[in-house]
């Protein structure tokens, strides 16, 4: 319908309970209502508007710092896993629980998880963080009888978005800009399969470029054999080709725990400290356990950071360069030998 009729105005005048009487109403240039500044629809009107900080969002280029955590908030991932083997999911979900504790950090993380929390182990998150809900819980969950069972609440924290990564790609950069639109800087930890993130929203990031978001981007399950079972369109091997194409990304594919914990230590200072960037930090973590080791001594944290450091020197290392020195000598000997 492409037009409201004369009965159709009279019927959502009398639903609106818009005092307009029938002579003033029109099909064709109804008139406009006000309903008087001193009336409290405007008044509330008013005070929704000047709470959300003027009629047009005014946005702030300048992050104002948090506190940065200190050194022992990140010695979960640098002990190791001793005998056990873990995954750097099952790391970064460590991890996360320590930051969460942190008084002056923790209660601006935010998690934001399509699919299912459970694949990486952040149900643990559920009885604390809880789910947040507008209207709380109003269903009996199926796992209720689990120590770790769904917990939605209107004060909860973790964005719990079903299968809808566009969605949770929204909430990211939302979350993201908060220091600018709300100053309010707050930390987003965007999580989901590695393989539907930028194949599948790689433009709603390029979005959350242009809107200078920060937060974590956590692309887990990576890789080309994590996930066989659930066929090709989940085995991921060349997201990070793709988020090399956005400038604002910091990417990395850490094999260890301890390397994790730095890279999560850079980025909160370089977005949330001092002179913060405008940048967002896309890490890819697996589910294939292992041994984690301990962080080595000495270890050259600024070339962990660049991208290429040395973790250990090999065994054999003195034995082969003795054998590379003993070949040249036969080689320059053999070169004299025919040179005579």
């Amino acid at each position: 319908m492409k037009k409201m009729t004369l009965e159709d105005i009279i019927a959502f005048r009398d639903r609106l309970e818009i005092p307009i009487p029938d002579e003033k109403l029109d099909k064709y240039t109804p008139p406009y209502y006000h309903p008087g500044k001193d009336s409290p629809e405007y008044q509330y009107l008013m005070d929704r508007r000047r709470e959300l900080g003027g009629s047009v969002p005014r946005r702030r280029k300048v992050s104002r710092p948090l506190p940065q955590p200190p050194a022992s908030t990140f010695e979960v991932t640098a002990r190791g896993s001793g005998h056990q083997e873990v995954a750097t999911t099952m790391a970064f979900v460590r991890l996360l629980k320590d930051l969460v504790k942190d008084e002056s950090l923790g209660s601006r993380i935010v998690p934001i998880i399509p699919d299912e929390a459970r694949t990486f182990g952040m149900d643990s998150l559920f009885p604390t963080m809880k789910i947040y809900s507008p209207h709380g819980q109003k269903y009996i969950s199926v796992d209720r009888e689990l120590m770790l069972s769904y917990k939605e609440s209107t004060s909860g924290v973790i964005l719990h978005e079903g299968i809808n990564e566009a969605g949770s790609t929204a909430s990211f950069t939302a979350v993201g800009t908060s220091y600018s639109t709300h100053d309010e800087p707050m930390i987003p930890i965007y999580i989901f399969y590695s393989m539907f993130g930028f194949q599948r929203t790689g433009d709603a990031f390029w979005a959350a470029t242009d809107q200078m978001a920060r937060g974590f981007v956590m692309g887990a399950t990576a890789g080309r054999t994590t996930l066989n079972g659930e066929g090709l369109q989940h085995e991921d091997g060349h997201s990070h080709l793709l988020a090399s194409t956005n400038p604002a990304v910091v990417s990395y594919d850490p094999a260890y725990a301890f390397e994790l914990g730095h890279i999560v230590r850079d980025g909160l200072r370089r977005m949330y400290g001092e002179n913060s960037e405008n940048v967002f930090y896309y890490l890819t973590v697996y589910n294939e356990p292992y041994v984690q080791p301990a962080e080595p001594a000495n270890l050259d944290v600024k070339g962990l950071l660049k991208g290429i450091y040395l973790y250990s020197e090999s065994r054999g290392r003195k034995k082969r360069q003795a054998n590379i020195l003993a070949s040249g000598i036969t080689m320059n000997a053999a070169l004299k030998a025919r040179n005579s």
